[in-house]
């Protein structure tokens, strides 16, 4: 019986067995072209989503100032915790005291150890030349961070010799929305454009401004706005001017706004400028 109930079902009138192979086929064409219908529209979303995010991602990073959240405080009402005079002097017998505080100050504070360096030996500096303007390597620390991550801008690695592994130089000054517009000045010999200003280094001078300001803080007789060395020695310098008191609240507040003139900035510097010093002392 088995094999009868099997011959009659192979002898089925013609057409009638291939006519399920055909709808059976129909079917997984159906299937098949709505998985490709599919495929093409999560295709088409994805090339959406990429598309969008190209023409919405910038083709570099952030500004750090942008990353750095501004301190609740209101200007000339009050001056960061600045620790004045906690960067040692020179030490004996061939000791370098102002090394070891850097390294022990690196791990507060997330600075590297060859830039506190540089504000360091600025803060010495302007210790001597300038005793009452009281300014700390804080608020030289805060400004870099700010305007270059220390001379780590773009994933620039700062060297030994005190230079960011690459130049870093500032977006075209040129008038554009949000930017100032600032002439050439320097005929492209810092920035590398002969068509308007750039800030330049790990203090983001402006041409002009570095020109009157040039300072030689690692004594090898060149001012270098790309060295970090004599870039926080210059702002140094620049922000006692006219025998302004950073220790106070009117005088840092004003000092502050001489190197950029913007509340947010200002409070970003205010913030960071405590923060190390906070960080340090403990």
């Amino acid at each position: 019986m088995a094999e009868h109930e099997h011959a009659d079902e192979s002898a089925a009138p013609p057409g009638t067995h291939r006519a399920g192979v055909a709808s059976r086929g129909t079917r997984r064409g159906e299937l098949l072209l709505r998985l490709t219908l599919v495929l093409l529209v999560v295709l088409v979303a994805a090339a959406v989503v990429w598309v969008v995010r190209i023409a919405t991602v910038p083709a570099s990073a952030d500004a750090p100032a942008d990353v750095v959240e501004p301190a609740a405080v209101d200007p000339d009402s009050a001056a960061p915790v600045e620790a004045v005079g906690a960067v040692p002097q020179g030490g004996q017998n061939g000791t370098d005291p102002l090394r070891g505080w850097a390294d022990r100050v690196a791990r507060g504070t997330e600075i590297p150890p060859r830039a506190l360096v540089a504000y360091g030996n600025a803060e010495l500096a302007v210790r001597t030349a300038t005793p009452r303007c009281g300014l700390s390597w804080a608020t030289l620390a805060a400004i870099g961070r700010v305007e270059s991550n220390h001379g780590q801008y773009g994933g620039a690695v700062l060297g030994a010799d005190g230079r960011p592994s690459t130049p870093i130089i500032g977006v075209p000054l040129d008038g554009t929305p949000g930017v100032r517009a600032i002439a050439d000045t320097d005929g492209g010999r810092y920035d590398g454009d002969a068509a308007v200003d750039r800030a330049v280094g790990p203090m983001q001078f402006i041409p002009s401004t570095w020109r009157k300001w040039s300072s030689d803080g690692d004594g090898d007789g060149v001012g270098d706005p790309q060295q970090i060395d004599d870039a926080a020695l210059a702002a140094a310098r620049y922000l006692c001017a006219d025998g302004r008191d950073m220790t106070s609240a009117k005088g840092w507040w004003q000092g502050v706004f001489s190197y950029n003139n913007s509340v947010p900035y200002g409070q970003r510097v205010f913030g960071l400028a405590d923060h190390y010093a906070r960080a340090a002392a403990s």
